[in-house]
């Protein structure tokens, strides 16, 4: 029997604990100060360069005897590089980290850190009509009331949580102060070099009209308010500032800089379509409350809103990879704004064949240009077998947010490019590759990887590098005859994968998708088919909706739900889940298509600048390098699906793929290992980035008259057009 003095000494141990490691952020900024690689950290410590960056994601905590020495490590680098932004410091305040432009176009300064007043109590109110269950308010005691609020035309300001406030003001200048200085929303910062973002306020027509604002744009190619208008002159009479965007659907409406803080509100206005349907789809007619819900979820998991879809997928990019940092002048000893190791931290100019053909840099090349884009191909009606024709269904798999899956651990240029010539190809270097892939010989069956047409290339072109990384993965010789290299790179996109990733599997949940690793792939397609029919039902026709519940065609069986009450709530909360899921994605292809923004405008002219390129984050190879991995990504499923069952895929647009079936389900199509599990290197159904869905089925003979009328049918699948949103 153990002795008192054993179990005491044991009990101490347990109360002593393991000493707790930094927060994986400091981790990683202690590490960067040091100027020590994560490469070289984990050669020091006997692991991979893969779990460090695990550590300093978050993502898993070392296991002794490495977490020991780990700490060891940290606490001698916490000594001798203190936290610059440590609130116990006796130094002064360093400066806010300088970012990026308005991403909608050139701006004066950024806007300054709002004033945080005390917000005013808040009242409750009961019930508004169509309210579902809302999530838990951040704790941050600047914004009490979440990120953002709903104004009605009655003074009502409806926000996150079921919390209503009451607006007094009748201008909008009014408005402004009230929002900061007692409506108490806003959120804080993603990264501890940013920004906190500025409190989102959205009108209503009726509270459009409230503040004297018109009830459409008369400016419908700008998009702004006259710089005459009586409430832009009173927003200037007040000593209110607008940025070079103007009064439009989304008005940034600020103050200079008053002791280094910020004093901006962002207004969005309905009944200017602040929210883009394709994004939002009918958000702008819900009740505020619902509609506040809706716009909260998303800020409170991807970001406020701060514009278009583009806009908000390109500021999260920098909210969470800030440009710019605080360091200390060596020489005076002050804090200055100094780069952000691994962020993109100022304007760069992109290679010749990376620009687009207004770009200065691109007047007089004639070298041809880069042409990453996602697939549009279809396979040509003489490579049918007959075998394929006689199949009854024509299935369409779409890949789920394929862009965000190709975004996690590509490592992508943060420099300028660097002219090279006869280089050696290296798939470990960001950049832009002169090759001759024309003579490779591949499947007609299957779509050529290195165009967007899906045909052979002609002769040399320009191709990112997973492109070729994936031709040599082939058995191809890639010799480029040039190339536009960059010497620093650095997987900028993964905290931004990870948020997005995190937004839309949190959101799927729920919806009552399953998002488990393991989930059961005909569990997530029934869960994926009640969604679509809920999300689509009307809640005046509860009938129609139980009658389209009881036909469809699940793999499980699914009791439908009796109580009219419950089965109304059903509706609109997976109707408003349907939106959030929506504006992420939206968020996802939008982002990445605005890295490439092109000039807008009817007084541009070829070889001017235009506002975007003064953004760090326009990035156009950037862009390419995503959709490149993305299109071999699906290549490489194809290729293998092929090769293990004979089955070709009769068209492809973009992240869609139409095969001909046996059956009705993508578990017709796909293969599985003899314990039911999906074949490792094919398509796999989930819910995860990467994993794939049912897009839509019709008949195989549907598909084969498309196909022979020269029509693509996975544009139609679905049973509506398809497009290919890229940002742009």
């Amino acid at each position: 029997m153990a002795t008192e003095e054993e179990l005491f000494a044991a009990v101490d141990e347990l109360l002593a604990g393991e000493p707790d490691l930094p927060d994986p952020e400091e981790r990683g900024r202690l590490r960067e100060a040091a100027g020590v690689t994560q490469a070289r950290l984990a050669a020091a410590l006997r692991t991979t360069p893969q779990t460090v960056k695990n550590w300093e994601n978050g993502r898993s905590e070392p296991r002794p005897p490495r977490r020991q020495a780990y700490l060891r490590l940290l606490e001698g680098w916490a000594a001798k590089y203190p936290d610059p932004a440590a609130p116990a410091t006796e130094e002064p305040e360093p400066p806010d980290a300088v970012t990026e432009p308005e991403a909608e176009a050139a701006v004066s300064p950024e806007p300054p850190e709002p004033v945080r007043g005390s917000p005013r109590p808040a009242t409750r109110r009961p019930p508004a009509p169509r309210r579902a269950a809302a999530p838990a308010l951040a704790s941050d005691p600047h914004f009490t009331n979440g990120p953002l609020a709903v104004v009605d035309g009655d003074g009502t300001a409806y926000c996150l949580g079921g919390v209503l406030l009451e607006c007094p003001a009748t201008t909008l200048p009014q408005l402004v102060e009230w929002t900061l200085a007692e409506a108490g929303i806003g959120a804080p910062r993603l990264h501890r070099h940013g920004k906190d973002s500025d409190p989102l306020v959205v009108l209503t027509a009726s509270a459009a009209a409230r503040f004297g604002l018109p009830e459409r744009l008369e400016d419908r190619r700008g998009l702004r308010l006259a710089p005459d208008h009586p409430v832009v002159k009173q927003l200037t009479r007040a000593k209110w500032q607008l940025t070079q965007r103007g009064f439009g659907p989304w008005a940034r409406i600020y103050r200079p800089a008053q002791n280094g803080r910020r004093q901006c509100v962002q207004l969005a206005v309905l009944p200017w379509e602040a929210l883009d349907p394709r994004a939002w789809g009918d958000a702008d007619r819900l009740h505020p409350a619902d509609l506040a819900r809706v716009l909260g979820v998303f800020a409170s998991r991807v970001l406020t809103p701060r514009g278009s879809s583009a806009v908000t997928g390109l500021e999260l990019m920098t909210a969470l990879r800030p440009p710019t940092r605080p360091v200390r002048d060596e020489a005076t000893g002050a804090w200055v704004s100094g780069p952000n190791p691994g962020a993109l931290t100022r304007p760069v100019d992109p290679a010749p064949p990376e620009a687009p053909v207004e770009h200065p840099v691109a007047q007089g090349w004639q070298g041809g240009f880069l042409d990453e884009e996602a697939w549009q191909w279809t396979r040509t009606a003489d490579l049918l077998s007959d075998e394929e024709c006689l199949l009854p269904w024509a299935v369409g798999i779409d890949i789920n947010t394929a862009f965000l899956a190709a975004a996690s651990r590509l490592p992508v240029g943060l420099s300028e490019p660097v002219h090279v010539t006869a280089p050696v190809f290296d798939k470990k270097v960001p950049g832009s590759w002169l090759v001759d892939l024309s003579g490779v010989e591949l499947d007609p069956r299957l779509p050529n990887p290195f165009t967007p047409t899906g045909l052979r290339p002609e002769g040399p072109a320009w191709y990112s590098t997973p492109t070729l990384a994936y031709a040599e993965e082939l058995g191809c010789a890639v010799r480029p005859s040039e190339a536009y290299v960059r010497q620093e790179s650095g997987a900028y996109l993964d905290p931004w994968h990870d948020r997005l990733k995190d937004a839309y599997l949190t959101t799927s949940a729920d919806m009552g998708v399953p998002v488990a690793k393991d989930a059961d792939p005909a569990a997530y397609l029934d869960a994926m088919a009640v969604h679509r029919t809920y999300a689509a039902a009307d809640e005046d026709d509860l009938d129609a909706l139980r009658d389209a519940l009881r036909r469809l065609p699940l793999h499980h069986a699914r009791p439908v739900e009796a109580d009219d009450a419950r089965l109304v709530a059903a509706v609109r909360r997976h109707r408003q889940g349907a939106m959030v899921l929506s504006a992420i994605k939206a968020t996802v292809k939008g982002g990445i298509g605005k890295l490439r923004e092109r000039p807008q405008g009817h007084t541009y002219r070829d070889g001017a600048r235009w506002p975007a390129l003064e953004r760090p984050t326009w990035s156009p190879h950037i862009r390419a390098a995503v959709i490149a991995k993305a299109r071999v990504n699906m290549h490489r499923k194809m290729a293998r699906l092929a090769a293990l069952t004979g089955r070709h895929p009769l068209a492809v647009l973009s992240d869609c793929v139409v095969y001909a079936a046996p059956g009705a389900s993508p578990l017709d199509l796909l293969p599985v290992n003899a314990d039911g599990s999906p074949v490792h290197g094919t398509f796999r159904v989930g819910v995860g980035p990467g994993q794939c869905k049912l897009e839509g089925v019709q008949e195989t003979a549907w598909a084969v008259d498309l196909l022979e009328q020269g029509h693509n049918p996975a544009r139609h699948i679905k049973g509506g057009d398809a497009v290919v949103d890229e940002g742009e």
